[in-house]
């Protein structure tokens, strides 16, 4: 992965699915932009609209893949990884608009902090409000017995909306873990690059609007929770001991039945329903996977 000699300064990979309409913004805010040398590489997860069309129209100027089922994001983004030639990689989810300068701003920042092994841009919502991008800390992290001490900087993961990294530390750590399908794989991926002894970053100066969850617009909210869910599991198994899961797994339960109660305890005074209604389905199903499915570390041994 990522033995070619770099020809371009940047490398913009862009993994979409079913999100045309978002992606001509994405695209035309790309094509605004004055910076360095770069190139734009769409890999396409069996699409239904037309995106395939946008991004091989005569003006499109992309190199594309076009897969034939949904490989998942992770594995999307180790394609593009596998034949792209820029010193820097640019992660952009295609329901994003770049604001002027950004591809400047991010270049010059991982420029000037040689430390800094991916960074993450500042995110607005497409009202103009600030979306949180960045996590000082990871899922169950309180509960752990110091598998992530020793960790450079004080910034755990950025949103993988809008992610710069270079491609030394890319190919350092092999790029996305395509375990992660769907959800997890940014903070999955920080993780990785702290392990291996880089700091995260943020660009506060490079202004992204990301509308987010354009590609799960239809499916159902109870499966998107399920996909969460299973992510976050899945980055436990890999990062933390037995014992250390099953403190996760017990709070976790424990916070499923407290939720569960206090919301039918209200649900009857509710004027609207639909919500808590909602919120009840998300903790019954996060009761139901944590307490029936075994949890078990594939890393570390296990301590009774």
């Amino acid at each position: 992965m990522l033995e070619a000699r770099p020809l371009y300064d940047l490398s913009i990979i862009i993994v979409n699915h079913n999100t045309a309409d978002m992606l001509i913004r994405c695209l035309h805010s790309i094509r605004s932009q004055s910076c360095h040398s770069s190139e734009v590489i769409l890999v396409d997860n069996a699409s239904q609209d037309n995106s395939l069309e946008i991004a091989e129209g005569p003006l499109s100027r992309l190199t594309v893949i076009a897969n034939k089922q949904n490989l998942g994001f992770a594995r999307a983004n180790n394609q593009a990884l596998n034949i792209s030639r820029g010193r820097y990689i640019y992660f952009l989810n295609p329901d994003t608009e770049l604001k002027e300068g950004v591809l400047g701003a991010i270049i010059e920042f991982m420029e000037s902090n040689p430390e800094i092994g991916l960074a993450g841009t500042r995110i607005l919502n497409p009202d103009g409000s600030f979306q949180s991008s960045v996590e000082r800390h990871y899922p169950g992290e309180r509960h752990s017995r110091g598998e992530l001490s020793g960790l450079k900087g004080d910034i755990a993961w950025v949103s993988g909306a809008s992610m710069i990294a270079r491609r030394s530390v890319m190919r350092e750590v092999n790029g996305f873990d395509e375990r992660f399908f769907l959800y997890g794989e940014d903070l999955d991926l920080c993780l990785a690059v702290r392990i291996a002894g880089w700091t995260i970053g943020y660009i506060p100066a490079a202004l992204v609007v990301h509308w987010g969850g354009v590609s799960e617009r239809n499916t159902l909210p109870i499966d998107v929770w399920k996909k969460k869910f299973n992510a976050e599991i899945l980055f436990y198994q890999k990062h933390y001991t037995d014992k250390t899961i099953r403190a996760i797994r017990r709070a976790t339960i424990i916070q499923a039945l407290w939720r569960i109660f206090t919301l039918n305890l209200t649900l009857s005074f509710s004027k609207n329903k639909e919500i808590p209604l909602k919120k009840l389905e998300k903790y019954r199903l996060m009761f139901t996977l944590f307490r029936e499915r075994k949890i078990r570390s594939n890393k570390y041994s296990a301590n009774p």
